[in-house]
């Protein structure tokens, strides 16, 4: 077997396969190299006695519906990706306990989102519709950019959205004059990028906001792990490889310009190299190489790692009726506003109970059903003195105090019917992702560092000839929806270079 490739990609998680299938559909010889024994990174999933468990989707944006396509989804159909879509059309639920206590089931759709709202807080529907219009208005220029070649005409019909985009999220909602109680409502969506809205770029938020809004929330019939093995699929059909236990330990250069990459004792060989890992652990690779340009290396370090999560996976011995959960999603606060739910996540100020059957209800055996408790962590939360006979207890006692609270919370009983549990910390994805302090949202996408300018900074940061990063620490921010459209946009750019080049 030939040795040599078109494209190598490192890491068969979201933004490599993507990457992948998009080079391997166009023709181009494609090699993955996994070090698990399973693709996906984050979209996979494990069984656990009669439970097969969601590991980290909660929800994606940016699918669309058949009819009327967004990004995501025609990537998967483009490199003709078969996937079984589910949505839920009700945006969340949030209950508050803190001052001001409220409890607000936010409908989807517009009309819906505004009537929510509105009944939330009177008085707010006309602030609140001028920001579903600055979100849709992100959302067209973002369309726009990908065909427009004169920068002038950009600036002249969407000059909102370039001004807007120097702001954050609650600059932007209190020059709307957006009440403060429907700004809580509203960015309880912060969590989902990892960062406060007193920080996070507003048209970053409005974005995803929008598209929840109008589109629904999408996910697989059969867990994320279904958008991984459909990629695979694509990639083995259209004539590539993937190559498990298989991890990369250096990069090859010819000339200054990646030609390779070394696992274990071999060499392999290729034009050029994706790799759908976090900056550092690249340069880690690197270390001491002449290769590396100074400005990559004080970006990385510059950099804030974004937050982990403490999750909790119940399998529970009865239906998702007869505990009287309705919704897919229920964010649980006692803080309303992010950035103090941030600083306290560590007390149980903020954390999300998702339930999978609202939205696919034969998810779990019949007369069952599972929840999904995932609690916001930044690494000042996570005890520096925690030694290994006291871990297991640790996550145990953190997970038992919101599944009690949670009861509380609805009046429910939930500890009784635990059939399955498993939880996993920083540490656990620190592991399984290779990811530092745990992150699952890569860098934290905020201040200097946000995806308007990651965007704009790319030519100039990543310079590493025959190197091209995908996945969710680059421009895009994570989440699933990002790191498959990182992915499949440097496979494009790549296609771009190489037909000029008449490859």
């Amino acid at each position: 077997m030939s040795n040599k490739y078109d494209v190598i990609v490192i890491g068969a998680g979201n933004g490599g396969l993507a990457a992948a299938a998009t080079m391997a559909k166009n023709g181009y010889k494609t090699l993955v190299l996994e070090r698990h024994n399973l693709p996906g990174g984050c979209a996979t999933s494990f069984v656990r006695g009669r439970f097969e468990f969601e590991v980290a989707l909660h929800e994606m944006c940016d699918v669309g519906s058949a009819e009327k396509p967004r990004p995501v989804r025609k990537m998967f159909d483009n490199v003709g990706a078969k996937v079984d879509w589910q949505f839920e059309h009700n945006c969340f639920r949030v209950i508050h306990e803190g001052d001001d206590p409220y409890d607000v089931v936010v409908r989807g759709g517009w009309d819906g989102f505004l009537d929510s709202i509105e009944a939330a807080v009177p008085g707010s529907r006309d602030s609140v519709e001028k920001l579903l219009e600055l979100g849709k208005m992100t959302q067209d220029a973002m369309t726009y950019m990908d065909s427009v070649t004169v920068p002038v005409q950009f600036l002249g019909k969407y000059a909102d959205f370039v001004k807007a985009g120097c702001y954050s999220v609650e600059d932007v909602m209190n020059y709307l004059k957006v009440p403060l109680k429907a700004q809580h409502i509203i960015n309880t969506y912060w969590s989902y990028l990892g960062v406060p809205t007193d920080e996070m770029n507003a048209m970053h938020f409005l974005s995803m906001v929008y598209s929840y809004i109008v589109d629904g929330a999408a996910m697989p019939r059969k867990c994320s792990h279904q958008l991984s093995l459909s990629l695979c699929q694509t990639i083995y059909q259209n004539g590539g490889d993937i190559w498990y236990n298989s991890e990369v330990t250096d990069l090859l250069f010819d000339h200054g310009k990646v030609c390779g990459v070394k696992v274990g004792d071999k060499e392999l060989y290729a034009d050029d190299v994706f790799a759908n890992t976090i900056p550092n652990n690249v340069y880690n690779m690197m270390q001491g190489k002449e290769e590396i340009p100074p400005r990559m290396l004080k970006l990385a370090n510059a950099r804030e790692i974004g937050l982990s999560l403490m999750t909790a996976y119940l399998g529970l011995d009865c239906t998702a009726e007869e505990l009287g959960i309705k919704d897919y999603t229920t964010f649980v606060t006692n803080e309303s506003d992010p950035r103090l739910q941030e600083e306290r996540s560590a007390s149980g100020g903020f954390y999300i109970v998702n339930c999978i059957n609202v939205v696919v209800p034969d998810s779990t055996p019949e007369g069952t059903c599972s929840l999904f408790i995932s609690m916001p962590l930044f690494d000042r939360d996570f005890p520096k003195d925690l030694t290994p006979d006291k871990y297991k207890k640790y996550k145990s006692d953190y997970v038992r105090r919101y599944i009690e609270h949670f009861q509380k919370v609805m009046g429910i009983d939930i500890m009784s019917h635990i059939e399955e549990i498993s939880i996993a910390s920083p540490v656990t994805f620190a592991r399984y992702l290779n990811t530092p302090k745990g992150s699952i949202y890569g860098y934290r996408t905020s201040g200097w560092d946000n995806v308007m300018l990651r965007s704009v900074c790319e030519p100039m940061d990543f310079k590493i000839k025959g190197l091209h990063f995908v996945g969710g620490h680059h421009v895009m921010g994570d989440g699933f929806s990002s790191s498959y459209l990182t992915g499949a946009n440097a496979a494009n750019a790549l296609i771009k270079q190489y037909k000029k080049e008449g490859k």
